[in-house]
């Protein structure tokens, strides 16, 4: 018995008993289709994570403040210090010139802000005049404020765009004035669209002042110098160890720090923020498509047990096969082809199911969607393994069977 007839006897089985065929296909299909599915969102997820975070600036270093020294056995986490100056992030810009392209000291708090009629609860952040540089960020309208009102601690700021339209339907933000707290503001600029960050906050509901106006005027500071980080733009990323050693090592120096301290800042760069928030993304995934994939699992018993009814029916066809010369190899690869056919089948629908599904969910829900087609490739080379692993074992038997038993079967 040649291949081809091989093909054409174990196709002819299939058809003969189609619904059949079409039930033992769907654990395939569904489990396939999943596994597409989890996949095709967990990469989207993690690729549109990644272009967020990258939307966060332009070779960003941050640092925060953290103290180290133990309560009761308990360190304090990051930002609870305030071990963080303004003049520290001077120092770093000045010192270390061949390394950082613009600093910026970073404070925030939470405020109502108020023009006229309307009013919108924000987020306040206070920074220096090269905040722009190390965001990546434009302005839409007017100007941005300077060093000059920097220094004077002066009431001006520029919003974010959900600020803005809020505040100001109408568009005519810059030149006018609106109250953070109780404290009037000179609207200096408005800033272009940024969307959501990383951790899904909106990155235009901000509005910007400097950090020396928020410290003194808005939080009342009694240490105007302390700040809660420092943000860092690096001329490349690919100076970022050697850029994170001399920080250390000055910071170290400024805070007058032993050689047996531990440090009492904490720096972090994008590509560690990226590296993370990737590894969580990738390992859900992972997850999920491992409890996606025992659907294949079932499947593939599904298929072990059709094809065990189909040797026992078809017991006296394998007689006569074999008494006319089939040999136990071509039994063998008879039914191993016809469980292949099953999952192979089912897996090309699954396959179309799940690409289907994917794109689906992400018109629906807005989620990115990723399909790559290394994924439907390994999937759809699984589901043939799944039909061979678990054909294997009904094949072998039909192949081991007596053709005068099979004869005289009734």
């Amino acid at each position: 018995m040649n291949v081809f007839m091989i093909i054409k006897v174990s196709v002819r089985a299939i058809w003969r008993n189609k619904t059949r065929s079409a039930l033992t296909m769907l654990g395939i299909i569904f489990g396939i289709a999943a596994v597409i599915m989890v996949l095709a969102i967990g990469k989207g997820a993690s690729a549109n994570m990644v272009a967020q975070i990258s939307k966060m600036g332009d070779n960003v270093v941050m640092i925060f403040s953290e103290q180290r020294h133990a309560a009761a056995g308990v360190h304090g986490g990051a930002g609870e210090g305030q071990s963080l100056t303004a003049s520290d992030g001077i120092a770093i810009r000045r010192e270390l010139a061949h390394l950082v392209k613009a600093e910026s000291p970073e404070v925030r708090t939470q405020m109502q802000v108020v023009c006229g009629d309307k009013n919108w609860n924000t987020t306040i952040y206070g920074c220096s005049t090269e905040f722009l540089i190390i965001r990546n960020w434009d302005l839409t309208a007017g100007d941005f404020f300077n060093e000059q009102e920097e220094r004077q601690s002066a009431r001006v700021c520029v919003l974010g765009k959900t600020v803005a339209a809020n505040l100001f339907p109408n568009g005519d933000a810059v030149g006018r004035t609106i109250r953070i707290g109780n404290m009037p503001f000179k609207v200096k600029g408005v800033l272009e669209a940024k969307g959501v960050g990383g951790w899904g906050q909106d990155q235009d509901d901000a509005v910007l002042a400097p950090y020396t106006t928020v410290k003194r005027v808005l939080q009342a500071s009694t240490f105007p110098d302390n700040v809660r980080q420092l943000k860092l733009s690096l001329w490349s990323m690919d100076q970022i160890e050697e850029a994170k050693r001399e920080i250390g090592a000055l910071l170290r120096q400024r805070h007058r720090l032993s050689d047996t301290a531990e440090d009492d800042f904490r720096i972090i760069d994008m590509a560690e923020i990226t590296s993370t928030m990737s590894g969580v993304s990738n390992t859900m995934t992972v997850l999920l498509a491992a409890v996606a994939a025992i659907s294949l699992l079932v499947g593939g018993i599904g298929i072990m047990n059709i094809m065990l009814v189909s040797v026992t029916e078809r017991i006296r066809e394998i007689g006569l096969r074999m008494a006319i010369g089939a040999t136990p190899a071509n039994i063998l690869s008879q039914f191993i082809l016809e469980a292949v056919l099953l999952s192979t089948v089912g897996g090309g629908v699954g396959v179309a199911l799940g690409v289907t599904g994917a794109q689906a969910i992400g018109e629906m829900l807005g989620w990115p969607i990723l399909v790559e087609t290394s994924s439907t490739a390994v999937a759809f080379l699984f589901s043939a393994f799944v039909g061979m692993f678990f054909g294997f074992y009904p094949a072998w038997r039909a192949s081991r069977l007596n053709p005068i038993d099979c004869l005289r079967y009734e």
